[in-house]
């Protein structure tokens, strides 16, 4: 593609940002990046409180988290915040060492059991279903896989042929029973249903094994993580400091108009003409939202291949809290619930940061999911107070409500539609209308899948 194409970016989260300085770096410096915020980061945002930032969306990383640290090495950064750590509550506020056999003497057959289970996933993952970290989707649903190895910093390109990948349409606990370890969903619901990315029984096992690869969630489960000082989001802060047209923000784009191979964007009332434009805002949002925040098919000139295929997609009702407590109230540590990590216990509190342990002088954030595919949405007002409830249950009341969010969150298909090839279809539309297709639905909803996706997008089509 010529290097003086005028490339818009839709989008000013981690996926766009990424896209422009993959694009930058491969020689393209005419490249819009529009947000329609009054910040960059997406769901990485890192508000202050007390002279101190704390985090609203994305908390962490892991070392293999190699996008990122593209990121960190294009600007000079590095992860230099606190070290995290964490333990577990029950549903009555007890603290519980469930992994810990000596606490727990009756469970010492299930813990063995787990031990065994976990020593044979990573080697069906490495072996039965070879293929099964590349990032993205291609190929799935057809018993292949193309893309970008994620085995190293290096990430070289591969394919391959592999049937048993059919096998991650299925939802997850399926997929595990089939396999004979359903044992390990005992580890992996922690990083990925408290992290609100669902249920088990309703998310295809591709989305937590692209996310979840046996790498990333050993790193999990050691507590090997990445922070920085100053939140997620001034890794995305930076970025745009270091990029030749940093993301423009406040840009409300009314409409997108493709036609005679050009791109007409139409932004603050005046017309901006394009030659291609990528999207990493999200493609369809199936409800009317509070912060009225609309699909792409709701501004663009969305053709009927593009609304047919959209309107599969579903997301996550995830809401965050950001409380004060009484400074004897405040929790020595960061706490998982287990107990209320199923679909019976929808609305109540999964999970509470402690982010910095040197002071009690900043807030705990909180963490609800209020939604599952196959019953109806908790009213956010209720999972509110259920969360503040479940806060005084768990002997950690709060004494303020200092800051929330009910962001849109990780998009996706389901089973039946992943396995009918969405992901292919889609794939095969990239670059159809001058048009390419990136952010967390194409990879996944967390922020190093989805640059590293933007990687792979400019690196196939750029």
């Amino acid at each position: 593609m010529d290097r003086n194409t005028r490339i818009c970016i839709v989008g000013g989260g981690p996926a766009g940002l990424s896209a422009g300085m993959y694009l930058e770096e491969k020689g393209y410096k005419n490249y819009t990046i529009l947000e329609r915020l009054d910040r960059v980061g997406g769901k990485c945002w890192s508000p202050t409180y007390n002279g101190r930032r704390y985090e609203m969306g994305a908390i962490m990383g892991v070392p293999s988290y190699y996008a990122v640290h593209d990121v960190e090495e294009f600007c000079g950064i590095t992860h230099d915040g606190p070290k995290l750590n964490r333990n577990y509550k029950n549903g009555a506020g007890k603290v519980i060492e469930p992994f810990e056999p000596k606490k727990n003497l009756l469970k010492i057959p299930r813990l063995l059991k787990m031990k065994k289970q976990m020593k044979r996933f990573g080697e069906l993952l490495e072996t039965k279903y070879k293929g099964y970290d590349v990032n993205g989707h291609r190929g799935v649903a057809e018993g292949r896989y193309e893309g970008f190895s994620a085995a190293s910093a290096k990430r070289q390109p591969v394919s391959g042929e592999n049937p048993n990948l059919k096998d991650l349409c299925l939802p997850f606990n399926q997929f595990c029973k089939m396999n004979g370890v359903e044992l390990v969903q005992d580890i992996w619901i922690g990083p990925f249903t408290s992290f609100g990315y669902g249920y088990f029984d309703e998310i295809p096992a591709a989305y937590v094994l692209k996310y979840l690869d046996f790498q990333t969630c050993m790193n999990f489960v050691k507590i090997n993580l990445w922070t920085w000082k100053n939140g997620t989001q001034y890794i995305w802060e930076q970025l745009n400091e270091h990029l030749a047209n940093p993301a423009r923000l406040n840009s409300k784009i009314e409409k997108v108009e493709r036609r005679d191979g050009k791109v007409y964007v139409t932004v603050n009332g005046e017309v901006e003409e394009y030659d291609k434009i990528i999207v990493t805002a999200p493609l369809y949002i199936p409800n009317k939202r509070r912060d009225g925040q609309v699909g792409m098919v709701d501004y663009f000139d969305a053709r009927e291949d593009e609304r047919a295929l959209f309107s599969k997609i579903d997301y996550e009702r995830y809401d965050v809290l950001a409380c004060e407590t009484k400074p004897e109230d405040h929790p020595e540590i960061s706490y998982y619930v287990f107990d209320n990590m199923v679909p019976e216990r929808l609305g109540h509190l999964m999970v509470y940061y402690r982010r910095w342990r040197d002071t009690k002088d900043q807030v705990i954030t909180t963490y609800a999911l209020r939604k599952h595919k196959d019953g109806p949405e908790v009213d956010y007002d209720k999972c509110r107070q259920m969360v503040l409830d479940d806060l005084k249950i768990m002997h950690n009341p709060a004494s303020n409500v200092v800051n929330e969010w009910s962001v849109y969150y990780f998009p996706h298909v389901f089973s039946e539609d992943y396995a009918a090839g969405w992901y292919d279809k889609v794939e095969a539309m990239q670059g159809k209308y001058d048009t390419f297709y990136a952010g967390e639905i194409m990879s996944f909803g967390d922020m190093d899948e989805t640059a590293e996706y933007s990687r792979e997008l400019v690196e196939r089509f750029f």
